[in-house]
Protein backbone atom coordinates (compact mmCIF):
# COMPACT_ATOMS: atom_id res chain seq x y z
CA UNK A 1 0.00 0.00 0.00
CA UNK A 2 1.60 3.01 -0.87
CA UNK A 3 2.37 5.28 2.20
CA UNK A 4 2.95 2.89 4.38
CA UNK A 5 7.00 2.30 5.33
CA UNK A 6 6.50 -1.39 7.43
CA UNK A 7 4.86 -4.16 5.53
CA UNK A 8 1.70 -4.83 7.03
CA UNK A 9 1.88 -1.72 9.30
CA UNK A 10 -1.22 0.87 8.04
CA UNK A 11 -0.92 4.25 8.30
CA UNK A 12 -4.66 4.87 9.17
CA UNK A 13 -3.44 2.81 12.35
CA UNK A 14 -0.73 4.83 13.01
CA UNK A 15 -2.83 8.04 13.16
CA UNK A 16 -5.46 6.51 14.65
CA UNK A 17 -3.43 4.97 17.50
CA UNK A 18 -2.04 8.73 18.13
CA UNK A 19 -5.36 10.45 18.12
CA UNK A 20 -6.25 7.80 20.77
CA UNK A 21 -3.45 8.85 22.85
CA UNK A 22 -3.71 12.67 22.77
CA UNK A 23 -7.34 11.69 23.73
CA UNK A 24 -6.83 9.55 26.96
CA UNK A 25 -3.85 12.28 27.43
CA UNK A 26 -6.31 15.27 27.72
CA UNK A 27 -9.31 12.99 29.47
CA UNK A 28 -6.81 12.29 32.12
CA UNK A 29 -7.01 15.49 32.75
CA UNK A 30 -10.56 16.25 33.50
CA UNK A 31 -11.45 12.74 35.58
CA UNK A 32 -11.29 15.07 39.09
CA UNK A 33 -14.50 16.22 39.41
CA UNK A 34 -13.18 19.76 40.63
CA UNK A 35 -14.71 23.10 41.33
CA UNK A 36 -11.72 25.09 41.20
CA UNK A 37 -9.51 26.56 38.31
CA UNK A 38 -6.66 25.02 37.00
CA UNK A 39 -4.65 27.21 38.73
CA UNK A 40 -5.97 26.54 42.19
CA UNK A 41 -3.51 24.09 43.94
CA UNK A 42 -5.61 21.29 44.49
CA UNK A 43 -6.75 21.30 40.40
CA UNK A 44 -2.58 21.07 40.13
CA UNK A 45 -1.44 18.52 42.17
CA UNK A 46 -4.61 15.95 40.70
CA UNK A 47 -3.34 16.52 37.10
CA UNK A 48 0.50 15.77 38.43
CA UNK A 49 -0.89 12.72 39.55
CA UNK A 50 -3.24 12.18 36.10
CA UNK A 51 -0.05 12.98 33.96
CA UNK A 52 2.53 10.64 36.01
CA UNK A 53 0.14 7.91 35.23
CA UNK A 54 0.03 9.41 31.50
CA UNK A 55 4.10 8.98 31.82
CA UNK A 56 3.46 5.24 32.76
CA UNK A 57 1.04 4.36 30.17
CA UNK A 58 1.88 6.04 26.75
CA UNK A 59 5.24 3.81 26.93
CA UNK A 60 2.90 0.77 26.87
CA UNK A 61 0.44 2.29 24.29
CA UNK A 62 3.69 2.78 22.19
CA UNK A 63 4.50 -0.94 22.88
CA UNK A 64 0.96 -2.31 21.74
CA UNK A 65 1.00 -0.60 18.22
CA UNK A 66 4.44 -1.03 17.18
CA UNK A 67 4.52 -3.87 14.61
CA UNK A 68 6.45 -7.27 16.29
CA UNK A 69 9.77 -6.91 14.70
CA UNK A 70 10.66 -3.81 15.52
CA UNK A 71 11.82 -4.09 18.63
CA UNK A 72 14.32 -6.75 17.74
CA UNK A 73 16.37 -3.76 16.19
CA UNK A 74 15.90 -1.27 18.38
CA UNK A 75 15.11 -0.68 22.13
CA UNK A 76 11.66 1.07 23.65
CA UNK A 77 13.98 3.43 25.14
CA UNK A 78 15.59 4.45 22.18
CA UNK A 79 12.30 4.63 20.41
CA UNK A 80 11.43 7.52 22.75
CA UNK A 81 14.54 9.24 23.04
CA UNK A 82 15.70 8.09 25.82
CA UNK A 83 19.76 7.30 25.90
CA UNK A 84 22.91 8.64 26.56
CA UNK A 85 25.26 9.07 23.66
CA UNK A 86 25.04 12.88 22.59
CA UNK A 87 23.26 14.07 26.03
CA UNK A 88 24.92 17.12 26.92
CA UNK A 89 24.72 18.32 23.09
CA UNK A 90 20.93 17.86 23.04
CA UNK A 91 20.52 19.41 26.22
CA UNK A 92 22.65 22.61 25.64
CA UNK A 93 22.25 23.17 21.81
CA UNK A 94 18.45 23.08 21.08
CA UNK A 95 18.35 25.93 24.47
CA UNK A 96 20.71 28.08 22.22
CA UNK A 97 19.26 27.60 18.97
CA UNK A 98 15.18 28.32 20.96
CA UNK A 99 17.24 31.41 22.94
CA UNK A 100 18.36 32.38 19.39
CA UNK A 101 14.74 32.83 18.14
CA UNK A 102 14.16 34.97 21.22
CA UNK A 103 16.82 37.62 20.73
CA UNK A 104 14.10 40.30 20.63
CA UNK A 105 12.48 39.58 24.16
CA UNK A 106 15.75 38.49 25.49
CA UNK A 107 17.63 41.94 24.94
CA UNK A 108 14.25 43.43 26.55
CA UNK A 109 14.70 41.57 29.48
CA UNK A 110 18.32 42.56 30.01
CA UNK A 111 17.08 46.32 29.77
CA UNK A 112 15.12 45.87 32.44
CA UNK A 113 16.81 43.69 34.66
CA UNK A 114 14.85 40.52 34.77
CA UNK A 115 17.75 38.72 33.97
CA UNK A 116 19.41 39.68 37.28
CA UNK A 117 16.62 37.69 38.97
CA UNK A 118 18.06 34.88 37.19
CA UNK A 119 21.29 35.30 39.35
CA UNK A 120 18.99 35.28 42.55
CA UNK A 121 19.30 31.78 44.50
CA UNK A 122 16.06 32.60 46.14
CA UNK A 123 14.69 33.00 42.72
CA UNK A 124 14.99 29.71 42.01
CA UNK A 125 13.89 28.30 45.49
CA UNK A 126 10.87 30.00 45.83
CA UNK A 127 9.86 28.90 42.34
CA UNK A 128 10.99 25.25 43.64
CA UNK A 129 7.72 25.83 45.45
CA UNK A 130 5.51 26.92 43.60
CA UNK A 131 3.07 24.79 41.84
CA UNK A 132 2.50 27.00 38.76
CA UNK A 133 5.95 27.63 38.06
CA UNK A 134 6.70 23.75 38.57
CA UNK A 135 3.27 22.68 36.36
CA UNK A 136 4.57 25.58 33.54
CA UNK A 137 8.67 24.47 33.72
CA UNK A 138 8.78 21.06 34.39
CA UNK A 139 5.77 19.04 34.66
CA UNK A 140 4.01 20.10 31.33
CA UNK A 141 6.77 20.14 29.22
CA UNK A 142 8.05 16.66 30.09
CA UNK A 143 4.79 15.16 30.20
CA UNK A 144 3.84 16.73 26.65
CA UNK A 145 6.99 15.55 24.85
CA UNK A 146 7.37 12.71 26.56
CA UNK A 147 3.51 11.63 25.18
CA UNK A 148 3.13 13.67 22.03
CA UNK A 149 6.78 13.43 20.62
CA UNK A 150 8.66 10.31 22.35
CA UNK A 151 5.56 8.10 22.55
CA UNK A 152 3.86 9.22 19.08
CA UNK A 153 6.16 10.53 16.93
CA UNK A 154 7.80 6.72 16.39
CA UNK A 155 4.40 5.54 15.36
CA UNK A 156 4.27 8.28 12.50
CA UNK A 157 7.80 7.72 11.66
CA UNK A 158 7.44 3.62 10.89
CA UNK A 159 4.41 5.44 8.50
CA UNK A 160 5.70 8.46 7.12
CA UNK A 161 9.07 10.22 6.06
CA UNK A 162 10.26 12.34 8.96
CA UNK A 163 9.51 15.53 7.70
CA UNK A 164 5.98 14.64 7.08
CA UNK A 165 5.56 13.25 10.62
CA UNK A 166 6.88 16.63 11.77
CA UNK A 167 3.96 18.19 10.60
CA UNK A 168 1.30 15.57 10.94
CA UNK A 169 2.79 15.35 14.58
CA UNK A 170 1.89 18.55 16.11
CA UNK A 171 -1.89 18.38 14.40
CA UNK A 172 -3.09 16.40 17.70
CA UNK A 173 -0.72 18.78 20.04
CA UNK A 174 -2.39 21.63 19.20
CA UNK A 175 -5.72 20.02 19.04
CA UNK A 176 -5.10 18.62 22.56
CA UNK A 177 -4.95 22.27 23.81
CA UNK A 178 -8.34 22.70 22.90
CA UNK A 179 -9.20 21.44 26.04
CA UNK A 180 -8.20 25.20 27.51
CA UNK A 181 -11.57 26.33 25.83
CA UNK A 182 -13.69 24.50 28.27
CA UNK A 183 -11.75 26.56 30.76
CA UNK A 184 -11.83 29.73 29.28
CA UNK A 185 -16.05 28.67 29.17
CA UNK A 186 -16.04 27.73 33.11
CA UNK A 187 -14.09 31.56 33.68
CA UNK A 188 -17.47 33.54 32.00
CA UNK A 189 -15.51 34.37 28.69
CA UNK A 190 -18.05 34.66 25.89
CA UNK A 191 -17.75 31.77 23.36
CA UNK A 192 -16.82 33.65 20.34
CA UNK A 193 -13.91 35.15 22.13
CA UNK A 194 -13.05 31.80 23.72
CA UNK A 195 -12.99 30.30 20.27
CA UNK A 196 -10.99 32.92 18.90
CA UNK A 197 -8.19 32.58 21.74
CA UNK A 198 -8.33 28.85 21.35
CA UNK A 199 -7.51 28.72 17.81
CA UNK A 200 -4.66 31.45 18.42
CA UNK A 201 -3.96 28.83 20.76
CA UNK A 202 -4.03 25.88 18.29
CA UNK A 203 -2.07 27.87 15.53
CA UNK A 204 1.35 28.83 17.97
CA UNK A 205 1.18 25.77 19.93
CA UNK A 206 1.03 23.73 16.56
CA UNK A 207 3.69 25.72 15.16
CA UNK A 208 6.14 24.96 18.15
CA UNK A 209 4.62 21.64 18.02
CA UNK A 210 6.40 21.55 14.38
CA UNK A 211 9.81 22.75 15.82
CA UNK A 212 9.66 20.30 18.58
CA UNK A 213 8.99 17.11 16.42
CA UNK A 214 11.80 18.65 14.41
CA UNK A 215 14.19 18.86 17.06
CA UNK A 216 13.37 15.22 18.67
CA UNK A 217 13.63 13.41 15.03
CA UNK A 218 16.64 15.09 14.54
CA UNK A 219 18.58 14.79 17.57
CA UNK A 220 16.77 11.23 18.90
CA UNK A 221 16.59 12.79 22.49
CA UNK A 222 13.03 13.41 24.08
CA UNK A 223 15.50 16.20 26.40
CA UNK A 224 16.26 18.18 23.19
CA UNK A 225 12.54 19.57 22.71
CA UNK A 226 12.01 19.32 26.86
CA UNK A 227 14.34 21.94 27.07
CA UNK A 228 12.89 24.00 24.26
CA UNK A 229 9.69 23.68 25.68
CA UNK A 230 10.34 24.53 29.06
CA UNK A 231 12.37 27.91 27.77
CA UNK A 232 9.21 28.80 25.69
CA UNK A 233 7.07 28.36 28.36
CA UNK A 234 9.58 30.69 30.90
CA UNK A 235 9.23 33.47 28.08
CA UNK A 236 5.62 32.92 27.27
CA UNK A 237 4.65 34.23 23.49
CA UNK A 238 6.42 37.53 22.61
CA UNK A 239 4.92 40.99 24.54
CA UNK A 240 4.25 42.98 20.95
CA UNK A 241 2.28 45.26 23.51
CA UNK A 242 5.48 45.82 25.45
CA UNK A 243 7.83 46.24 22.13
CA UNK A 244 5.53 49.74 21.04
CA UNK A 245 5.54 50.89 24.87
CA UNK A 246 9.31 51.96 23.92
CA UNK A 247 10.39 55.43 22.18
CA UNK A 248 12.18 55.77 18.87
CA UNK A 249 14.98 54.45 18.69
CA UNK A 250 14.66 51.73 20.84
CA UNK A 251 11.32 50.37 19.58
CA UNK A 252 12.99 50.28 15.77
CA UNK A 253 15.82 48.88 17.29
CA UNK A 254 13.82 46.22 19.71
CA UNK A 255 11.89 45.40 16.43
CA UNK A 256 15.07 44.73 14.55
CA UNK A 257 16.27 42.15 16.73
CA UNK A 258 13.30 40.40 16.83
CA UNK A 259 13.45 40.02 12.98
CA UNK A 260 17.39 39.25 13.58
CA UNK A 261 16.77 36.80 15.48
CA UNK A 262 13.72 34.73 13.35
CA UNK A 263 16.24 35.15 10.44
CA UNK A 264 19.50 33.86 12.43
CA UNK A 265 17.38 31.06 13.97
CA UNK A 266 16.17 30.04 10.47
CA UNK A 267 19.99 30.39 9.26
CA UNK A 268 20.92 28.23 12.01
CA UNK A 269 17.90 25.01 12.30
CA UNK A 270 19.44 22.63 9.98
CA UNK A 271 23.42 23.28 10.96
CA UNK A 272 22.74 23.09 14.62
CA UNK A 273 20.68 20.06 14.62
CA UNK A 274 22.89 17.92 12.18
CA UNK A 275 22.37 14.22 13.85
CA UNK A 276 25.61 13.44 13.67
CA UNK A 277 26.34 15.89 16.65
CA UNK A 278 23.91 14.33 18.96
CA UNK A 279 24.85 10.89 17.76
CA UNK A 280 21.68 10.18 16.97
CA UNK A 281 21.87 7.12 14.70
CA UNK A 282 18.15 6.81 14.54
CA UNK A 283 17.43 9.29 12.12
CA UNK A 284 19.52 7.24 8.98
CA UNK A 285 16.98 4.47 10.61
CA UNK A 286 13.92 6.76 9.97
CA UNK A 287 15.02 8.13 6.80
CA UNK A 288 15.57 4.38 5.46
CA UNK A 289 12.63 3.20 7.10
CA UNK A 290 13.26 0.49 9.94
Amino acid sequence: MEGERIKGFSCLSSVGACFLLSVVYVASLYVWNSPHNRNHPATIKKRFFSVFIMTLLSPAFLYYFLPENILKKVTLWQLIGIRCPGLFSAIVVPLILTMVLFTGPLCMQTRSGLWKLYFEPMYWKNNAKNLIWLRNQIVAPLSEEFTFRGCMLPLLLLCFRPMVAVVVCPLFFGVAHFHHMVELLRSGIGLKNALIISCFQFLYTTLFGAYSAFLFVKTGHILAPFVAHAFCNHMGFPDFSELLSYREPQRIGYAILFVVGLIAWCNLLVPLTNPSWYENDMYSLWKHSI
